[in-house]
C-alpha cells in the first residue's frame, strides 16, 4: 500500500512512492514557489534569536 500525503503548497493529494519524484511536492512548480518563499524569507524555523546573535559573533574567520 503507497502512502498518500498533501503538497505543501496546494495541498493536492501526492503518492509518497518513487514515482513521484517531486514528493512531498505535486510538480516541480509547487517545488520551486516553495523554494522561493524559503529564499525571500517568507518562511522560518523558529530559533533562539539570542542564540543565534551569540554565536554568530563567536565566528572567527582567519585572513579577513
Amino acid at each position: 500500500m503507497t502512502k498518500s500525503v498533501k503538497c505543501p503548497h496546494c495541498g493536492k493529494t501526492v503518492s509518497w512512492s518513487l514515482e513521484s519524484k517531486f514528493r512531498p511536492f505535486c510538480s516541480e512548480q509547487c517545488r520551486l514557489i516553495d523554494f522561493g518563499a524559503w529564499a525571500n524569507e517568507e518562511h522560518s524555523i523558529a530559533g533562539d534569536s539570542e542564540f543565534d546573535d551569540v554565536m554568530s559573533a563567536d565566528r572567527h574567520y582567519p585572513g579577513r
